[in-house]
């Protein structure tokens, strides 16, 4: 049987983990040795077929515009991760380090890598096995660091969340002041964490 919340999020999983753009990442495979050593008898996880395509990817309507002037979508994958007789679901973006992945650049290995991705932070919030190695991470995210134009990646996920919450991130920028094109850095990370402290979001 798996050790409970308490216990698995005090197992120190950094000795297993090798730092990739500034950040500790835990390996699939090793993730799931390490609940099995923790009591878990069966673990495995798998990517979720969307339903409206066939494939395993999954796809917002919204649409923003890189520097380019190339039109994309906020692509993300589905996994299901089963740990003994517990069942969940995790969703989470395509991602190149901090930057969401384009149409001409998707492949096999980009939706693999957001899958393993997924299921090692579904078992860290789930579990808490290796959830400290987030928390660095997600202040990252969401704190701004300069003040220079906001990222491709600020506006996609705010356009993102917004749409998933019925917001209008149009006139939430007019209402700051400013629009969707010229919001800086900071403004776009206030943004993030406003929509973070009220609605959780990854």
């Amino acid at each position: 049987m798996l050790k409970p919340y308490d216990e698995l999020v005090k197992v120190n999983v950094l000795p297993y983990c090798a730092e990739r753009e500034g950040f500790m990442y835990l390996n699939w495979a090793k993730c799931m040795e390490l609940l099995r050593e923790n009591g878990a008898e069966k673990v495995y996880f798998e990517l979720c077929q969307n339903e409206r395509t066939g494939n395993s990817l999954f796809c917002s309507d919204q649409t923003f515009q890189d520097k380019n002037g190339n039109i994309n979508q906020c692509y993300e994958t589905r996994i299901k991760v089963c740990i003994d007789d517990q069942v969940y679901y995790m969703q989470s973006p395509v991602m190149n380090g901090k930057n969401p992945v384009k149409a001409n650049s998707m492949n096999q290995a980009r939706v693999w890598a957001s899958a393993c991705r997924s299921f090692v932070k579904c078992v860290a919030i789930n579990t808490g096995l290796g959830f400290n190695l987030w928390v660095k991470e997600e202040n990252m995210d969401y704190v701004p660091v300069e003040d220079g134009p906001a990222t491709e990646s600020q506006k996609a996920t705010l356009i993102e969340i917004c749409s998933k919450h019925g917001i209008n991130i149009d006139y939430w920028c007019k209402r700051e002041g400013t629009t969707l094109d010229a919001l800086t850095g900071s403004e776009a990370g206030r943004m993030l964490l406003a929509l973070k402290t009220k609605y959780g979001d990854d």
